[in-house]
């Protein structure tokens, strides 16, 4: 079980994270949504340690994963896979080779810097990217690849690190809608079929109520909304996005709020 108490973080006098506490169980798929500048990146960030709190505390079962350092902080993000929005695969090197790297941690230090990997973690990493049909392209360069297929190969690097829990930042900001249904798709079979953990940041509404177990909404770095999908409705949603009935409207925006619905430059309720 994951835990959040009163954490905080500050760049200077901008306080981007205020005070979140929250309890995330073993195996729940949990989306959190806001507008750009909630707080959602630099919340998982901190949660990895790519980030430190400027106050409180981070817990993971018996572990305070605040005060972490040195082999036990890199333990910590071996079992706290990252997946960025930019992918951040070595673009020169083939899709296995980028996969294995989640093995790094697992491997003396020299075999890891050499990329000397056994054919055990070889056949762990193919088995990674055939469930995402990806093993098909393990020889080709990262960088000849798609953006949906970049992210499939990111996945598949964070499922070899055998994680507890997996962080998804913006996973599909900059995909097309098939692979952004690949891409969710592949997250939900992971929660379900591993009971991996995953904390997924959304902007589309729309995605967060079809593929999340619960939802926690940010506003000005404050959890504004923590419940089921069910229990996003469009007047929780317009208060969290800081929308009037009027906005949503006059600007086209269907009331469920569709993917990437949300008009931008709006103020935040409570910003």
């Amino acid at each position: 079980m994951l835990r959040l108490d009163g954490v905080v973080k500050k760049f200077g006098d901008k306080c981007a994270v205020d005070r979140v506490s929250l309890v995330v169980p073993a195996g729940q798929l949990l989306g959190v949504i806001g507008q750009s500048g909630s707080g959602k990146s630099t919340l998982l960030r901190m949660i990895n340690r790519l980030g430190d709190p400027s106050a409180g505390r981070i817990h993971y079962g018996d572990i305070d994963v605040t005060a972490l350092q040195g082999r036990d902080l890199r333990q910590w993000r071996a079992r706290c896979a990252m997946i960025f929005q930019q992918f951040n695969l070595a673009g020169r090197l083939d899709v296995l080779t980028n996969v294995m790297m989640g093995r790094a941690f697992h491997a003396p230090l020299a075999r890891a810097l050499l990329k000397l990997w056994t054919e055990e973690e070889k056949a762990m990493g193919l088995s990674a990217l055939e469930s995402l049909d990806m093993a098909r392209l393990a020889g080709q360069r990262a960088d000849t690849l798609s953006g949906g297929q970049q992210q499939r190969v990111a996945i598949a690097r964070a499922l070899v690190q055998e994680p507890d829990i997996i962080l998804a930042d913006e996973p599909i900001a900059s995909l097309d809608p098939r692979n952004t249904q690949v891409v969710m798709d592949a997250l939900q079979h992971i929660n379900r079929h591993f009971g991996i953990t995953v904390i997924c940041n959304l902007h589309s509404l729309d995605l967060a109520r079809k593929y999340c177990d619960r939802l926690v909404g940010l506003s000005a770095g404050r959890v504004v909304f923590d419940g089921a999908p069910a229990q996003l409705t469009e007047h929780v949603s317009r208060d969290l996005y800081g929308l009037e009935s009027d906005e949503v409207v006059g600007s086209g925006v269907h009331p469920d709020f569709g993917a990437m619905g949300v008009r931008p430059g709006l103020a935040l309720a409570g910003s």
